[in-house]
This record gives C-alpha cells, structure tokens and sequence, in this order.
C-alpha cells in the first residue's frame, strides 16, 4: 500500500508558511499511530518544517537540488526514487506537501484525509480528489472539544 496522509481544509488548505493553520492533538495522536514503523515520504520544505525527525520512521526526502542532504533523512530526487527505496515496507506513508501530494496522486492506493472543518488562508493545498477514482471507505466525525477549535472529519479514501 502507498498512503498520502494529510489533513486538509474544507477549501484543501494545507498550511501557511510552512507551517500547519490549526493545532489537533488528536489528529498529531492519529498521524503518530498510522506512521510508526513505516516509511514517510516528503518534500524538502515539510522535512525542514520538522524541528527533528519524528522518531521511529524512515524519512525520505524529494528535491530536485541533488547536492541537498538532510541528517536523518534518505534524499532522492523523485517520487519513482522514493517508493523504490521504500519498496519492501507494507505501506509506505507520503506526507505532503502540496506538490508531492499532488505527484502521490498518481501512486497512492489510499489516502487518509484529516479534513477540517472550515476554510483557511493557506499558500499550499491538497489536490482534489476525482471521485470516479477515488472511493470513500469510511468518515468518521470529531467536534470541537476543549482541545480542539475546530470540528474535523477522518476520512479513508481507497483507489477503485
């Protein structure tokens, strides 16, 4: 399985400055327990939004600057090189940003949307998902709460 993994906006708003737009503990908890042990594939500006490298993953990083080097991360320059260096792992997670989510597209086999309620100023987004590809599985709903200021929806999507 190839999974993209992100959570995204009513209006696909992914985040501003290379930073998330809203904070959702139980999203983070949901992201932790779905990519440990497994490959997480990403583009050069979400590694570097990354304070360390989130513990027990592999880290693989897409750049067309092939001098970049990322301690802690394996560098490649395509979504070809990533998913083969990731080949042996059972589901290998891509992770963002707006560019690679939009090249994963292509080799995802399912997708797990955190979609939040509401709509954000944002400079990346997550691509739209074409239904007569894509399959909904399974939506399940969480509120606002005292830890979290807006409602959001897990959404697992599966390739038809």
């Amino acid at each position: 399985m190839i999974t993209m993994i992100a959570a995204a906006a009513e209006n696909d708003a992914l985040g501003k400055d290379n930073d998330l737009v809203w904070h959702l503990p139980d999203d983070f908890k949901r992201f932790k327990t779905l990519t440990t042990g497994h490959h997480i594939i990403m583009g050069r500006k979400t590694w570097e939004s990354f304070p360390k490298p989130l513990p027990n993953r592999t880290h693989v990083v897409i750049t067309r600057n092939t001098d970049y080097k990322a301690e802690g991360a394996v560098v490649v320059h395509s979504m070809e090189d990533a998913l083969a260096f990731a080949k042996d792992d059972s589901n290998a997670f891509i992770i963002g940003g707006g560019e690679i989510y939009t090249i994963g597209l292509d080799f995802a086999t399912h997708i797990e949307l955190t979609r939040v309620h509401g709509e954000f100023e944002a400079d990346a987004f997550f691509p739209k998902i074409d239904t007569t590809i894509w399959e909904l599985q399974e939506s399940v709903f969480h509120d606002i709460d005292d830890r979290h200021k807006f409602g959001f929806t897990y959404e697992t999507w599966r390739k038809k």
